[in-house]
């Protein structure tokens, strides 16, 4: 299948141009094509824009053993109709994905399921040191330095140690110090204020944690990237993070802050915690500036029922995927970063930092999971609109502008959005994402054009 997009402007991170662009089975086959160029399909994308698909690298899907909340299905079709065309899934699932067998069982499920492609890190636990070394066809490895689910939390600094020191993938962690959450969660005891989890979960417990992984990555020369990054503190220790420390921030740690629990109560109630105004304005900052090279969305559903339990039985998390897209275009027009900086965020850096061979660019030999988005259309977020499994999202209400209309993964569509009317394949179309690890990491790779894949 040839699909042709004409008369669209492009958008990369070093800026935007008209231009055509031939999806050609599943690569982009020319970029720049002539008029006379064949295809089976022509589409026209005179107005519109077309970005590489968004590669959302922390998301909680919660299959196998958690599908009352979220499965596979309803997932990816909130990230087709995201603009979001590879996804990486945490290991916090029942069971947790701690060895190779259980990472092969979750391969197998998306196989048979998934729209858009997929990776699932692996999780460190303190007794599973030789799966984590002897792991493949992953991404990487997950740990929970800070509370967890079941066996995931690693606190331990000897355990931290050597999974640095003798593992090869790269490393992502959570990053909230167990110690000051406790002694934290004693002072708070007895609390039925949701607003008490942001002091519970503060910003010292962010802060400990991170530099404490970041310094076993230096010591141990081994690539780490920290999630969700949710405070000002943590952007001055990124500031002086040597070249193997990457970092990312979510939507909801931009758009949210403690001043929001009054109207949206556990509906925000996250780990890490909303933190500050001023943490909004530092992590917008450290976006601008390339301090934080990636924005993920941790997209972690519950459903409504869960989150009306009282404090602190609610659990936290919240749905993002379906809607983070449109939200960071929202913010565009406002002003808060430029087009290109949002495509170097969401699709380019995403691919650098995880070494995914053949995603992140529309050039011509990369994977064809390209999104055609309509920058001038305004949509409501309601509840009875979203895909994720769960049915709500914490923006329900919330007037976004910028669009994706359609959606593309190894060149078959799956997704169109027509005259408000939404438009799924039926077939699964993803595939498992092919990570390169002789790649040389993030901060190396800005500096040096990507391996491109053969035609």
């Amino acid at each position: 299948m040839r699909t042709l997009i004409r008369n669209v402007t492009l958008i990369t991170s070093s800026g935007q141009r008209d231009s055509s662009v031939l999806l050609d089975g599943a690569v982009i086959g020319d970029v720049d094509c002539p008029r006379q160029t064949q295809a089976d399909e022509i589409v026209d994308g005179a107005g519109l824009v077309l970005i590489p698909g968004v590669i959302d690298d922390q998301v909680h899907f919660r299959e196998p053993g958690l599908t009352h909340k979220e499965d596979l299905i309803h997932a990816t079709r909130a990230c087709a109709k995201g603009g979001v065309t590879t996804f990486l899934e945490m290991p916090n699932t029942n069971p947790t994905t701690t060895d190779q067998s259980r990472l092969l069982q979750k391969l197998h499920l998306a196989s048979q399921k998934s729209l858009v492609n997929y990776g699932f890190y692996m999780g460190a636990t303190p007794h599973n040191l030789a799966e984590l070394k002897s792991a493949q066809r992953t991404p990487g490895i997950k740990i929970f330095i800070g509370s967890s689910t079941g066996d995931l939390l690693v606190d331990d600094q000897e355990c931290l140690e050597r999974i640095f020191a003798e593992t090869r993938l790269p490393i992502c962690a959570h990053c909230e110090d167990e110690t000051i959450i406790r002694e934290n969660a004693q002072r708070f005891a007895g609390s039925g204020d949701v607003a008490d989890h942001s002091r519970i979960r503060d910003h010292r417990a962010a802060e400990v944690a991170t530099r404490r992984a970041m310094d076993l990555s230096l010591r141990h020369h081994h690539p780490f990237h920290v999630l969700h990054v949710s405070t000002a503190a943590e952007v001055q220790l990124l500031k002086h993070h040597g070249d193997l420390v990457t970092a990312e921030v979510c939507p909801h740690h931009l758009l949210f802050s403690i001043d929001d629990y009054s109207r949206l109560g556990a509906l925000i109630k996250m780990n890490p915690s909303i933190k500050t105004r001023a943490d909004n304005d530092a992590l917008w900052q450290a976006l601008r500036d390339g301090t934080i090279p990636v924005i993920a969305t941790d997209h972690a559903p519950h459903t409504l029922a869960e989150k009306a339990l009282a404090f602190p039985q609610c659990p936290s998390g919240l749905p993002a995927v379906e809607n983070s897209l449109s939200l960071m275009l929202t913010e565009v027009h406002r002003g808060r970063i430029t087009i290109e900086q949002l495509v170097h965020s969401m699709c380019e850096a995403p691919a650098m930092v995880w070494n995914i061979r053949g995603k992140g660019r529309i050039e011509r030999g990369f994977d064809a999971d390209v999104v055609l988005i309509d920058l001038n259309q305004r949509r409501t977020i309601l509840n009875s609109e979203q895909q994720t499994k769960s049915g709500w999202s914490p923006w329900h209400g919330v007037e976004v502008t910028g669009v994706p209309v359609r959606t593309w993964v190894r060149g078959q569509m799956v997704f169109r959005r027509v005259n408000g009317v939404d438009w799924f394949s039926d077939i699964p179309c993803g595939a498992e994402a092919q990570f390169d690890l002789q790649l040389r990491g993030y901060w190396a790779q800005r500096n040096e054009p990507l391996r491109r894949k053969s035609v």
